[in-house]
């Protein structure tokens, strides 16, 4: 009845050297499946360019109407470091690995208060949720 395999078809193709990435339109047949995987696409492209998942950027894909076929865009960098610097950070927080919150919910909460009633350069130097202790004199030897 149905295929279970996806098929990938580039259909333009750009080298952008200056942002140093190729940039391409990408056609996917994906018979018997509602859409596709990121991930997936990922691992797919990364296997056809020669390359590594993590400078991959797929986005914009639509499925066609009926369901079987999506395009959408891809972005293939050439390290790391060009795809942290040129894409944009709403792109980046969906694909790359997500950072853990420093300190709980209410640690940060009070943080936010207390630097509301500090002005300027103190607000940088407040940055660590805890509270400042007092200074112990110590006793001195005689």
């Amino acid at each position: 009845l149905f295929r279970s395999k996806q098929w990938y078809q580039r259909r333009v193709a750009i080298t952008a050297g200056i942002l140093n990435r190729r940039q391409m339109v990408v056609d996917v047949i994906h018979p018997g499946k509602p859409n596709m995987s990121k991930n997936d696409l990922k691992e797919k492209l990364a296997t056809m360019y020669r390359t590594t998942a993590d400078v991959i950027m797929p986005f914009g894909f639509k499925t066609d109407f009926g369901g079987g076929r999506s395009t959408g865009f891809a972005l293939i960098y050439d390290n790391l470091d060009a795809l942290k610097k040129v894409e944009p950070s709403f792109r980046l927080k969906r694909f790359l690995a997500k950072e853990d919150k420093k300190g709980g919910r209410r640690q940060r909460k009070e943080l936010k208060n207390r630097k509301k009633k500090v002005k300027g350069k103190k607000k940088t130097e407040m940055g660590s949720c805890k509270r400042k202790k007092k200074k112990v004199p110590t006793a001195t030897l005689r």
